[in-house]
């Protein structure tokens, strides 16, 4: 029964409450403004819900240490930070104990490490200034890399993919799933093709939960995520057209 708003005229979270078995899947989608990356971040406690409990294992977290929570708690978000240092410096940030063998392992999950072995410095590549020296897809397979080695036990996948292109979206997908098969998995996501694998699915509209069920039950419903779910496809057969158009040329 969570609440929030980040100022007072306007509330993002109205009522909230799902549950996440343990080692299962749950996604959440919804328009822009729905409310979903803010679930995020009260899980992580970069702000305290106005009302109502976000609990782990019967302890609400609001009565633990911020360094306790974020131990067991790991994130993919969006827009990927990176110091400018070295690969491996960027991926052992999550372990700091970590050695060069478990760094190259993480790194193999999460199928980058074949593209840092063919760069001239391999893993003492210097990425840039946020990682400025990198691919969209390469920034995101890093952090990927990192969450691996930090091995939590909660996995958050805020809007991983939803900046790339097809082609990278489904490499990264690939790594996401191995990961995700060993954790418990909140994936707030825009593309609903990277979560139809989902155990459960939210759908979010104005700081609301108005549908859940697995995707197919979802479309069944001909609500909001069948109406989402339509234009998506829509857009991805003009993107191919597109795609088949530009090769022809």
């Amino acid at each position: 029964h969570v609440d929030f708003s980040y100022n007072d005229d306007r509330q993002i979270l109205a009522g909230i409450s799902f549950e996440i078995p343990p080692g299962k899947k749950v996604a959440v989608v919804g328009p822009s403004g729905a409310g979903k990356s803010t679930l995020a971040r009260l899980l992580f406690r970069f702000y305290e819900a106005d009302r109502g409990h976000i609990l782990i294992d019967q302890q609400d977290i609001s009565e633990v240490t911020q360094a306790s929570l974020r131990e067991n708690v790991g994130i993919v978000p969006q827009d990927t930070v990176l110091f400018n240092q070295s690969i491996y410096h960027n991926i052992q940030y999550a372990n700091r104990q970590a050695t060069m063998d478990d760094v190259i392992r993480a790194a193999k999950v999460a199928n980058i490490h074949d593209f840092i072995q063919s760069l001239p410095d391999g893993y003492d590549t210097i990425v840039g200034e946020r990682g400025l020296k990198l691919s969209g897809g390469e920034k995101q397979r890093i952090a990927i890399a990192r969450v691996i080695l930090k091995n939590p036990r909660i996995l958050v996948f805020d809007e991983a993919t939803s900046s790339l292109d097809s082609h990278s979206e489904q490499s990264i997908l690939a790594s996401l799933k191995q990961v995700a098969m060993r954790h418990t998995t909140l994936v707030i996501a825009h593309r609903l093709s990277t979560i139809i694998d989902s155990d459960n699915i939210l759908v979010m509209d104005q700081g609301r939960i108005i549908e859940q069920g697995n995707h197919q039950a979802l479309l069944a419903q001909s609500g909001l995520y069948a109406h989402l779910w339509e234009l998506q496809q829509e857009k991805r057969e003009h993107e191919l057209a597109l795609e088949t158009v530009a090769d022809s040329v």
